[in-house]
């Protein structure tokens, strides 16, 4: 296996847990949050499907983009499968988008985020947009603890 190939496994590893728990959140919790200034469960798990869309097309612009039109805020929230299908096409495009890589781009591409602080490989830098999506997995885990919801094993 090589580090492409690494990578990939990391990114449908974490995606098939998040999706996981995604799909086990009540669709009267959906809504939920566990303060006024906190997103909702919904609203979580489309910042990280919009998020992952942005970063793949920074990473093709190997840097910030100035303007960003999201797809994603022109559709209302609904379910977890929903959100998923309409998800599929840009998640589909950026796992193309990462087989398309050498292991040489993996660290010869700068992924120039100056305005957020930050100049990174490619590599560094796909390895933080998974790791953002796990990120927000544990979190919604702790909002389905807060709520007293029960939560799926992902420790399969």
């Amino acid at each position: 296996m090589n580090s492409i190939d690494l990578i990939l496994l990391n990114f449908n590893e974490i995606r098939r847990r998040s999706i996981k728990v995604w799909t086990t959140i009540p669709q009267e919790k959906l809504h939920w949050k566990p303060d006024n200034e906190a997103m909702t469960c919904i609203e979580m798990i489309r910042h990280v499907l919009e998020s992952e869309h942005y970063y793949h097309l920074a990473i093709q612009n190997h840097g910030s983009l100035e303007v960003f039109d999201s797809p994603f805020e022109k559709q209302p929230f609904s379910t977890v499968n929903a959100e998923l299908k309409f998800a599929e096409p840009f998640r589909n495009h950026f796992l193309k988008t990462i087989k398309s890589f050498t292991e040489e781009d993996l660290t010869s591409i700068k992924i120039d985020r100056s305005d957020s602080g930050y100049i990174r490989s490619l590599g560094d830098m796909l390895l933080r947009v998974a790791y953002h999506e796990s990120i927000h997995t544990g979190q919604l885990l702790d909002y389905l603890r807060t709520a007293s919801v029960p939560r799926v094993n992902i420790w399969d």
